[in-house]
């Protein structure tokens, strides 16, 4: 039974309730310049400013006189432009407003002043929402297509749709008997909320140009091209306008595209009927407004709004919304669903999604009675509405956190340091030889295009929107690219258990009843039943009655539609669902037509089954909540001489224990319970009362007052079926010590059971459950809780090369257990233990009965910890946290998905490794090609500091060349070596500014720099070599190589090395396949390396004045330089290979970099390794590992020591590896809380924490029962000796 009426808050209700509150009763009297504004998921933090005059005129000379270079930069930076323009104010006088997102962004908005007309007044809610106040102005801006309000009397900004959100449940149901509003009020309305209109408007492209056009990258391509168009390189000038050109009208082309797609998927206006002024009026949906009564049709619309149903029922279609298509029934909202005695019960959209019409999803069908309208109140409209939301999430996605990115602009800041050493160096040597100013100025701004590659962001999307395109052909579709290099770093994978890890169906097993032994007058569990058959049965088979009965199945067109489990379960049955057609005339002046709450659905048994009577009418239905884990309906017999009511419940086994009498319940229940979840079978109790009442009180009493002192009829096992794919993936990500953890809202003991069956829980490790005793109290007045050791999976069914034996990875920092917890015990620890929560997150593997919104703070919790989290799941239930994950995939059919950056339309969790490995790889070509393209830049630096000292350069045809023929086309092609077929054991690289890159990269210049001056020094030292000397009146002297060979010689290698570059980065294994998967980048290989013998040793006379420079007058010579590059493309390959692959990537734990970490500890933390600490490290990790080499004891020393001072540095690793350090080999850490449990009766009969002594006899007290327990770490430390 799964949860869809959490998934679509906008928000919990202690958040919203809490940004109402703090937005009124907590706001100081005075207006500040600075306040936090909270809506919905959004925090915002506003500032007010004031523009002036002085300011104002400044601004625009500053700009005119600089022409535009100014406003350039403050178009740069929000935050310094606010500051030029306005000074800071009282938010109440503010006429601009600096506002800072969750993300650190910072956008400047205009604040707009709306004014009554003359004799007119305008309109906002008040604080409570309950009625409509009458302003002359107010000041409002909008951000992200939300309208901020500015409340005079509260001092505070505030979305109107907060306020009404939060309304009393009252004044929405004294809409229904209102006659609707007037148009008078309905103008005043729109001038406040503005038209009910989602509306992506597109740009003109003139303007889509222009800011793109002005971006820095574009700025910095007009720097370049003026430069060499001054310095008379028009050729390849012109080039790089037209491929600039290119790229600006494709980014234009592309916005465009997604905008028009964007539009087409969510711009939706038709014709809606409302009631205003006591009469039905056909509108347009545009000019709907909150309050409006909204008439819904019997079926096939789409709403165009958030309403709250106030009569009848409706059946909907969330799909739009959700990714599932199952029909959902919306029930009215009566405002008796739980204690409203006073009326001051607040609509709250998590408890109350049951009562609402969301806007975007369908109409399927209306129930109604006697001629009334089916009625819903608009409470949100626009953007406001939960389509408005996810569409908001799509326009202005959150940016991405990476490394990577933070990594990639520093390497640019390091480049443009060496362009200014550059630029320095030209200035000299140039005023040392007298040249002219003109000459200076444009020869040192050149040297600046050179080291910083202008084509550098255009290629590092290379990697991303290939990979784009392969998952595209493999049927999982990405709507935010952006995020597939993040997919590369993913270390933590969350699952939905049910239609992810396990088939969508559920197949019934068995039931069983219970009834009353004779002999003990005690009730017992009947024997298992393999079919609903009533005979044997007791209580006249009411077991089989409740289950055809306690559903929400309903028959559309003829076909029934309705929860998958329903439809097993009903089917089992054998009984038929027949919708009515309306009350007749005669039927509506009877007690049950008065009531149009009532269920029209009418049920029948088969024709060869007994029951108390023929037909059975489902009254009223109490709908299934995640957080209630049962759903109930009052169902009565028409035809019965006697008309009685009895309600049936179903849900999870302990919810309905709980509800029922408990003398009705089997004193073996909860054994009888686990017993079946341990083998993995899902268990639905069942449940009944009967009703002493008319219709008319079952109409309107309360839920929770009739869902207590039920009867226990017995339990339904159904079988939930791994799919055939999950183990395969399961194990390949362990392999890839890619951590799987399953999030779930079923039972705590199938969760473990499916865990142990798909690999999850690992044979190689202990497995324990925290639970909670909700009456036992701490002396902290805590609720107590309780931890005990549970069974781990066979070692059969896990793959054993998922095992990690090697003593490299012994000494990787992991858990060496599990946990697995309940939602109900996450509440508490969250709540009264919120310092075991990281630790908590960073061990537990399955987490059971998780509500929607515990699933997203599972995921943010994971990501406090530094965790880089994948979230897989079937699109329903799990849409918070899909959008909170780093990578969420949804098992959609949709081809896109807006809950999701990713939508797989084959439903399995095969698609979670393909995302990680062409994440992987897109990461990987992305590093690649970032250091391919540094390495070009500096060695064409080089290359060219060497001419300027000879006042020379290259020509304008050989920068074209090397630019266009070797540099672009080897990173158009890059990408497209696919990603490898496995994950492999080893993370990639998600450090840009690592050891290993820097290393690579200052290696690979140092040989290039030796090789090009090598071949420099020798052609000077060659007879026919005459120095460079500057023709008197040449205006072009430098622009052209110098014209003796040495600027040919240093060419001639350089184009070579270029190759090897590309050669070396686009490395395959273990991440991507090999350069030679890569047909187009091996055959332009070959044929650049061909093209370049042909130009160094042969060259014809078409290409040398093509080239504009002179030939090598021996061959001996060309050769040499052919010889010369080969040499350096050997060392460069040696290099990468002997030195920065084996050294610092295959070797990464080595004792070099142990060493090198601890070396960085000793320096954070100011105490160094002692001589007593690495005795005692020896001793700790060596004692029982006599048979390893003195190098891999070495080596784990230091890993010992780095573990060690993590656990007391903070700024030592990720934050998950120092609390994976802090939590041990053994759940100490709760044990300390928790009181220890004897194990589970179904696992092996062995010390639940295989204890033993210590070897030095230390001994540690169990704080929790006071005995003397001696414990003993597994993983080579003890957790409590301190740093």
């Amino acid at each position: 039974m799964s949860e869809r009426s959490h998934l679509l808050s906008a928000s919990s209700e202690e958040s919203l309730l809490s940004s109402v509150a703090s937005s009124y009763g907590g706001m100081p009297e005075v207006a500040s310049h600075h306040a936090t504004v909270a809506s919905g998921e959004d925090t915002l933090k506003i500032y007010g400013y004031r523009t002036s005059k002085a300011r104002t005129i400044a601004f625009w000379t500053l700009s005119i006189v600089t022409l535009g270079i100014f406003r350039l930069f403050l178009h740069w930076s929000e935050k310094l432009y606010i500051k030029v323009r306005a000074t800071p104010c009282n938010l109440d006088q503010a006429d601009m407003m600096l506002v800072i997102d969750d993300h650190d962004v910072h956008t400047i908005r205009p604040v707009v002043e709306t004014k009554a007309a003359t004799g007119e007044h305008l309109v906002l809610p008040n604080e409570r929402g309950d009625e409509m106040i009458q302003v002359d102005r107010f000041k409002w801006f909008t951000f992200r297509k939300m309208k901020y309000v500015w409340f005079e009397s509260e001092c505070k900004y505030i979305t109107p749709a907060d306020i009404d959100s939060t309304v009393k449940v009252s004044v929405l149901q004294s809409s229904d008997q209102s006659s609707g509003l007037d148009s008078t009020e309905v103008a005043r309305r729109l001038l406040t909320y503005g038209p009910n209109l989602i509306a992506v408007n597109l740009k003109p492209i003139l303007v889509l140009l222009f800011k793109e056009a002005i971006t820095p990258f574009y700025i910095f391509q007009v720097f370049s091209v003026a430069i060499w168009y001054s310095d008379q390189y028009a050729a390849y000038a012109t080039v790089i306008v037209v491929m600039s050109l290119l790229s600006l009208t494709t980014d234009v082309y592309q916005m465009r595209k997604q905008e028009k797609k964007l539009r087409s998927m969510i711009h939706s206006v038709n014709e809606v009927e409302v009631l205003r002024e006591g009469e039905c009026k056909v509108i347009s949906s545009e000019d709907l407004v909150v309050g409006d009564i909204l008439i819904i049709p019997r079926h096939g619309c789409t709403l165009q709004c958030d309403a709250v149903l106030l009569n009848g029922t409706v059946i909907v279609n969330e799909s739009m919304l959700t990714g599932e298509s199952v029909p959902i029934t919306k029930v009215a909202l009566t405002g008796i669903d739980e204690d409203n005695t006073h009326g001051e019960v607040r609509f709250n959209f998590d408890k109350h999604s049951k009562h609402i019409l969301f806007c975007g999803t369908g109409i399927l069908q209306t129930r109604f009675y006697g001629g009334q309208y089916v009625k819903a109140v608009v409470i949100r409209t626009a953007y406001s509405t939960l389509k408005g939301q996810l569409v908001r999430s799509i326009m202005y996605p959150k940016p991405v956190d990476f490394r990577f990115t933070r990594d990639l602009f520093r390497f640019v800041i390091f480049l443009a340091g060496i362009a200014l050493c550059g630029f320095f160096y030209t200035i000299t040597i140039m005023i040392i030889r007298g040249n002219d100013i003109g000459k200076i100025i444009i020869r040192s701004l050149d040297i600046v295009t050179v080291t910083v590659p202008p084509a550098l962001p255009a290629a590092m999307s290379v990697g991303i929107l290939n990979s784009k395109s392969r998952l595209s052909k493999k049927k999982i579709y990405c709507i935010s690219p952006s995020t597939i290099n993040t997919c590369g770093a993913i270390n933590v994978c969350c699952f939905d258990k049910t239609g992810t890890l396990t088939e969508d169906g559920l197949d019934f097993l068995m039931m069983l009843g219970v009834r009353t032994s004779s002999s003990q007058k005690t009730q017992k569990f009947t024997s298992e039943l393999q079919q609903m058959d009533p005979v044997g049965l007791p209580l006249i088979s009411e077991l089989v009655k409740a289950i055809a009965t306690c559903h929400s199945l309903t028959r559309i067109d003829g076909k029934l539609n309705g929860d998958p489990l329903d439809l097993i379960l009903f089917n089992q049955t054998g009984w038929t669902i027949e919708e009515g057609n309306g009350e007749t005339s005669e039927q509506s002046e009877t007690e049950t037509g008065l009531f149009d709450t009532v269920q029209p659905s009418i049920l029948r048994p088969p024709a060869n089954h007994r029951y108390d009577s023929k037909e059975y009418t489902i009254l009223r239905q109490f709908t299934f909540s995640s957080s209630l884990q049962r759903m109930s309906v009052i169902v009565g017999a028409p035809d019965a001489e006697e008309p009685k009511l009895i309600l049936y419940s179903k849900g999870s086994p302990e919810m309905i224990q709980s509800l029922c009498r408990p003398e009705t319940v089997p004193e073996d229940y909860l054994e009888v319970v686990n017993e079946y979840a341990q083998h993995g079978y899902r268990l639905i109790a069942v449940a009944r009362k009967s009703l002493d009442m008319g219709y008319a009180k079952a109409s309107k009493i309360a839920r929770g007052v009739v869902e207590e002192g039920l009867e226990m009829l017995g339990l339904v096992v159904l079988e939930n079926r791994v799919k055939p794919q999950t183990l395969g993936v399961i194990n390949q990500l362990n392999r890839a010590r890619i951590r799987t953890v399953m999030v779930t809202g079923d039972n705590l003991l199938t969760g473990l059971s499916v865990a142990r069956e798909c690999g999850i829980i690992r044979p190689d490790k202990k497995a324990f459950l925290i639970e909670h005793k909700n009456d036992e109290k701490d002396d902290r007045g805590r609720t107590k809780l309780t931890i005990k050791q549970s069974v781990s999976s066979s070692e059969d069914i896990i793959d054993e090369g998922s095992f990690v034996t090697d003593s490299e990875s012994k000494r990787m920092i992991d858990s060496s257990y599990h946990l697995a917890i309940s939602g109900p015990t996450f509440a508490v620890i969250t709540h009264e233990y919120p310092e075991l929560l990281h630790k908590l997150v960073c061990v537990c593997d399955v987490f059971a009965r998780m509500a929607p919104d515990q699933k997203k703070q599972l995921v943010n919790t994971l990501q406090d910890v530094e965790y880089t989290v994948a979230f897989c799941g079937d699109g329903a239930n799990d849409c918070a946290a899909l959008k909170a994950a780093h990578a969420g995939v949804s098992l959609s059919e949709a081809e896109a998905s807006i809950a999701a950056p990713f939508t797989s339309k084959i439903a399995d969790i095969s698609c979670v490794p393909e995302v990680i490995r062409e994440g992987r790889a897109a990461l990987v070509t992305s590093f690649g090609i970032f250091k391919y393209m540094a390495g070009y830049s500096l060695t064409q630096f080089i290359s060219i500091m060497q001419l300027y000292w000879l006042a020379s350069n290259l020509t304008d045809m050989q920068f074209l060349y090397i630019d266009l023929f070797l540099i672009t086309t080897s990173a158009l092609v890059f990408g497209y070596t696919p990603a490898c077929d496995h994950l492999s054991s080893t993370p990639p690289p998600t450090r840009l500014l690592s050891l290993g890159s820097i290393v690579s990269i200052l290696g690979q210049l140092c040989i290039i720099a030796t090789s090009q001056i090598s071949i420099f020094v020798a052609t000077a030292y060659q007879p026919w070599f005459s120095p460079y000397t500057v023709p008197i009146g040449d205006d072009d002297e430098d622009k052209k190589s110098m014209q003796v060979p040495t600027g040919t010689a240093i060419f001639g290698v350089s184009v070579f090395q270029y190759i090897a570059l590309a050669v070396i980065y686009s490395k395959g294994a273990p991440y991507r396949q090999t350069i030679f998967h890569n047909l187009l980048f091996v055959i332009l290989i070959v044929v650049l390396t061909v093209v370049n013998l042909i130009i160094v040793l042969y060259p014809p006379t078409f290409i040398s004045v093509f080239l504009e420079y002179d030939d090598i007058p021996f061959f001996e010579f060309r050769l040499l330089i052919v010889m010369v590059s080969v040499i350096s493309i050997f060392l460069m390959f040696g290099f990468e290979a002997l030195v920065v692959d084996a050294l610092l990537h295959d070797k990464r734990e080595n004792v070099v970099t142990v060493l090198a970490r601890q070396k960085t500890l000793v320096k954070r933390t100011a105490r160094p390794i002692s001589y007593s600490n690495m005795i005692e490290a020896a001793h700790n990790y060596s004692e029982e590992e006599d048979r390893l080499s003195l190098y891999d004891r070495i080596t784990g020393c230091c890993s010992w020591l780095k573990q060690k001072k993590m656990r007391g540095d903070e700024n030592a690793g990720q934050k998950f590896e120092r609390t994976l350090v802090a939590v041990g080999a053994e759940p100490i850490w709760i044990r300390s809380v928790a009181r220890y449990l004897p194990a589970d009766p179904m696992r092996p009969s062995a010390s639940s924490l295989s204890l033993k002594p210590k070897a030095n006899g230390t001994r540690v007290v169990d704080e929790t029962n006071g005995n003397d327990d001696e414990w003993e770490s597994d993983g080579g430390y003890d957790p409590h000796m301190s740093p």
